[in-house]
């Protein structure tokens, strides 16, 4: 039996944590950057946490985490 590919996109934007929970990084940080505040620009730095709705998606995409 052949062996399980990891989706190598859904890797590099995804890591799980000690816990087995999975970490993300937020959205909307790359560029237009003037018009958003400091404070929201802040908060987009920090990682996120996965969404119970899309966790199954993402598992499914990295068999091997």
């Amino acid at each position: 039996m052949p062996k399980i590919k990891t989706n190598k996109s859904a890797s590099k934007r995804f890591s799980f944590t000690g816990r087995g929970r999975i970490k993300r990084n937020k959205a909307y940080s790359s560029h237009i950057l003037t018009k958003k505040t400091t404070k929201r620009k802040r908060n987009l730095r920090s990682s996120d946490i996965v969404a119970d709705a899309d966790v199954r998606r993402v598992k499914k995409m990295m068999p091997n985490g």
